[in-house]
């Protein structure tokens, strides 16, 4: 992994400055099995399932790259939440899930999940007449698209007669009527692979449809599989601050005289809110990890308190560790503020973690609010963002 983390961090300047996927990277990722990390080993794969564990890989390759990073967390995400789906799914559901991890153990599947809608479509799910489904509309923000061979796909399930349900979909790339289209310009991660998605009445198998509730419905045990998809990226963003801390303390280190009262400041500024990071980070993990196999309570209240701390702790990092980059910025000076300067790209890429579900800042504020105010909401996000547009 370490030969592997330094050619990412050589090739990181040229994949952002070209908004390139670095497919190289994700070969050798497939070659020596690190895609399969979060697969049981059971079904053929490494057989990681320490949430902790997840996020230094996650953190340490983020150094190099967070657009690599969050592209590996996809996939290593995917891994987690099948993981969950085999071992505790109705027979169905752990068939679909043994069959996909199997598949990323042993045919490099690569998996990535499809959940916000494009601003000018609705995806939907229909009956097909004969037994299966017709899957339509648009996604964005899809990450590791270039290389995906399926897609999870988060949808809204429309039967005449009966309430709007959410379901997720697993399509293959070569399903007729789904389209990759390339050319997304983002402001950081902007190597991740990230891209937009059409389904055009792509057809779906009764057998690939996973069922995940009437939308509106006050269900919180579905925060704890929310939980577990996507907190192993606080690894990243600590990652790309401990990477901006290492070039600050480098510039400042190498200059010939003492550094200014000024900059000693923010070193220590920027050491402090490095610990306090990385320990808050560590704090959620663990509580996850020690929630995450343990159903024998209230299973609504294990998924608040799962995201409870996480979301705590997302907003923490995300402030922290954007702190963190900026006034490493502040000590490299004028320098740094040029495109070609890697703390350039570590300063786009930081702020995507506020835009990152669950949740954004705007909805976490929400949420935690809510939790201690006791207001009664729809706290899954894949639910309550779709009710504005289920009749429409």
């Amino acid at each position: 992994m370490d030969q592997d983390v330094a050619r990412i961090r050589e090739g990181a300047a040229d994949h952002d400055r070209f908004g390139e996927f670095p497919a190289e990277s994700f070969e050798r990722f497939l070659d020596n099995r690190v895609m399969a990390g979060t697969v049981p080993e059971e079904l053929g794969g490494m057989g990681v399932s320490c949430l902790s564990d997840v996020a230094t890989v996650l953190a340490a390759v983020a150094e190099a790259d967070a657009s690599t990073a969050l592209a590996l967390h996809v996939q290593f995400s995917r891994g987690l939440t099948l993981n969950y789906e085999w071992r505790h799914g109705s027979p169905p559901v752990r068939a679909l899930a043994e069959r996909l991890l199997r598949g990323m153990a042993s045919d490099r599947l690569v998996i990535c999940g499809a959940a916000k809608d494009h601003h000018t479509a609705v995806t939907r799910l229909t009956p097909d007449g004969r037994g299966g489904w017709l899957l339509s509309g648009r996604k964005t923000l899809v990450t590791l698209a270039p290389i995906a061979t399926h897609f999870l796909v988060h949808t809204q399930k429309i039967v005449e007669d009966e309430p709007v349900t959410l379901a997720a979909t697993v399509l293959g790339r070569d399903t007729p009527g789904l389209s990759v289209l390339p050319g997304w310009e983002g402001l950081g991660m902007r190597a991740s692979g990230t891209c937009e998605i059409v389904f055009d009445n792509c057809p779906v198998a009764e057998e690939d449809v996973l069922e995940r509730g009437v939308i509106g419905e006050t269900r919180d045990s579905a925060l704890a599989g929310q939980t577990v998809s996507s907190i192993t990226m606080l690894g990243i963003y600590a990652g790309v601050a401990r990477a901006a801390r290492d070039l600050a303390i480098g510039a400042a280190a190498r200059r010939s005289s003492a550094p200014p009262a000024a900059v000693r400041g923010l070193v220590s500024d920027i050491e402090a809110n490095l610990y306090t990071l990385r320990a808050t980070a560590a704090a959620a993990l663990a509580n996850a990890d020690a929630l995450n196999d343990d159903l024998t309570g209230d299973l609504d209240e294990r998924g608040r308190s799962m995201m409870v701390p996480f979301q705590c702790a997302k907003l923490a990092v995300n402030r922290l560790a954007l702190a963190v980059v900026n006034d490493c910025l502040t000590v490299v000076g004028g320098a740094a503020y040029g495109a070609a300067h890697p703390l350039s790209r570590l300063y786009r890429d930081v702020r995507a973690g506020w835009f990152m579900q669950p949740y954004t800042y705007i909805d976490a504020v929400d949420f935690l609010s809510g939790q201690a105010l006791g207001i009664d909401r729809d706290n899954n996000y894949l639910s309550y963002r779709v009710s504005a547009t289920a009749g429409r």
